[in-house]
């Protein structure tokens, strides 16, 4: 099990399965909804996920068609985001955690959209415009 939660600490949750690498996400969205270069995500199954304590102070906001992004109210930590066509999946916001998991870059996605004054110099993948599916 891991936990997380926001900055103020409002918001906690726990991850009890196994987690995925990290996807990283550079699309315009993602970089105004984190206030950087990018977003890094990790796909976490929706049973793995429960809310520890806070959830009063989550506020969601829907930033295009069925995709929701869920924050603290309280201090604005971006947590997770929700897909309304993959409601099994919930990608937690890798920073959030409590302690660095034991995972990796799995790949780069919107890297079309990409800041030029961040260099990523990473390994991994990299796709211009969304993730191909990646099966579990």
């Amino acid at each position: 099990m891991i936990e997380g939660g926001c900055l103020c600490g409002a918001v906690r949750y726990a991850i009890t399965g196994p987690l995925a690498d990290i996807q990283v996400c550079h699309c315009h969205s993602c970089q105004k909804a984190q206030g950087g270069p990018f977003a890094t995500n990790i796909p976490v199954d929706r049973s793995y996920f429960e809310w520890l304590g806070g959830q009063a102070h989550i506020r969601s906001h829907e930033s295009s068609p069925g995709k929701h992004r869920l924050f603290c109210g309280c201090c604005g930590s971006p947590l997770i985001s929700r897909r309304d066509d993959a409601p099994q999946t919930v990608r937690v916001r890798a920073g959030t955690l409590d302690r660095a998991p034991a995972v990796r870059i799995a790949v780069h996605a919107f890297t079309a959209e990409a800041v030029p004054w961040w260099p990523s110099g990473a390994k991994a993948p990299r796709f211009a415009g969304p993730r191909p599916k990646i099966q579990r």
